[in-house]
């Protein structure tokens, strides 16, 4: 008997050969449609199984958002306006050669009101090791999560740091430790698009990018030994005799705690209608805004070194007073010990410090001040 699964003579044995079928387009859009969109973003389009052809998102007028493309994805490279309308087209070629639109539209959030905000710092500035950041907001921020989110610092050099809520206006940012010398910053505040809270949105993003002294300059202002100590790096420089606030008025009391230096003036007129006193002084230098200056006194020399008579302010002779000016920058800690009140949010007068006090709360308290969720 034959067997059955012989071939029949003359039959082909070669396998036969399948056509593998391409692939078509994919198309994913983002956002494709909706309302209420943040205008940051983000805005894009991609494509598996083929490669984008042409791409375009465009406002009601017809002008387009500017984008990059490439074979497998469109990216939006701008911020869109707030309450627009937004159009999609374009197209897509997939393996198979067949042509997949791109479509749809979406308008953005209309926001019942926007929220500015404003650095503390500057682009190519230099500042102390003490130099903390601060963003104040145009209005009371009611969704700080998201807002802080927004906001990063990033360091030429590992540094730990944290933000703090210190009011429904102000984030504060500062390092755990002084800065190290020569550390350079940058400060993003990302917030364009963010949602605030209560309908709020941000109004723009805001950056800088600074720099650490390339020395720690450090003034200790002993009000019990009336001495003013200015150390660089560790190194005394200058050790000065000093009158500091009288002890047994209140409000003349120099604030004890790490205050930072804010402003430097030549001369300034200090007034005081609580005190009666209208002087002119030279080498003012701002350590708080509740008005505590070092500054030259010449007429408080006899005291400088045995007696506290000033109203808050630190004083030193004329000499002394211009050394510290000219080796001090905004940023440097002057740190006040000795004294009967403490440099805090507001003191017994219910004048409040304005800036700087952060570093006056220690690292557990300040951290708890954080609105980080994770």
């Amino acid at each position: 008997m034959t067997a059955c699964s012989a071939a029949p003579e003359g039959a082909s044995t070669a396998p036969v050969e399948q056509t593998q079928e391409k692939a078509k387009a994919a198309v994913t859009v983002t956002p494709a449609s909706g309302e209420g969109i943040s205008p940051a973003g983000p805005f894009e389009v991609g494509v598996t199984g083929g490669a984008l052809t042409t791409v375009a998102l465009t406002n009601a007028e017809g002008k387009a958002v500017q984008g990059e493309l490439t074979a497998g994805r469109w990216v939006a490279t701008e911020d869109l306006g707030y309450d627009r309308l937004y159009t999609w087209s374009g197209s897509a070629k997939g393996e198979d050669g067949a042509e997949v639109p791109v479509s749809g539209s979406f308008r953005t959030v209309k926001p019942a009101k926007l929220t500015s905000a404003k650095l503390n710092v500057g682009d190519n500035q230099t500042y102390g090791v003490a130099m903390p950041l601060k963003v104040t907001f145009s209005a009371p921020v009611q969704d700080k999560a998201s807002v802080q989110k927004a906001m990063t610092v990033t360091t030429s050099v590992p540094t730990e740091g944290a933000w703090a809520w210190l009011s429904d206006t102000e984030a504060h940012w500062r390092p755990r430790e002084y800065w190290k010398p020569s550390t350079e910053v940058k400060l993003d505040v990302d917030v364009y698009g963010v949602p605030f809270g209560g309908g709020a949105y941000g109004k723009a993003d805001m950056h800088a990018q600074f720099k650490i002294a390339d020395r720690a300059l450090v003034a200790k202002a002993n009000t019990q030994t009336k001495r003013f100590e200015i150390y660089r790096d560790g190194t005394l420089l200058h050790n000065f005799p000093a009158s500091y606030g009288k002890e047994s008025v209140p409000g003349r009391v120099s604030r004890s705690g790490i205050h930072v230096v804010q402003q430097k003036e030549a001369s300034r007129r200090m007034k005081s209608t609580t005190y009666n006193y209208d002087v002119a002084v030279t080498w003012a230098v701002l350590i708080s805004q509740n008005g505590e200056f070092v500054h030259e006194n010449d007429k408080t020399i006899p005291q400088q070194g045995s007696e506290n008579v000033s109203h808050g302010c630190a004083n030193l002779s004329s000499d002394n007073a211009k050394t510290f000016y000219d080796l001090t920058m905004v940023g440097d800690p002057v740190e006040v010990t000795g004294s009967t009140i403490q440099l805090g949010a507001a003191d017994p007068s219910g004048v409040a410090p304005g800036d700087y006090w952060e570093w006056t709360i220690d690292w557990a308290t300040w951290t708890s001040k954080s609105a980080a969720t994770n």
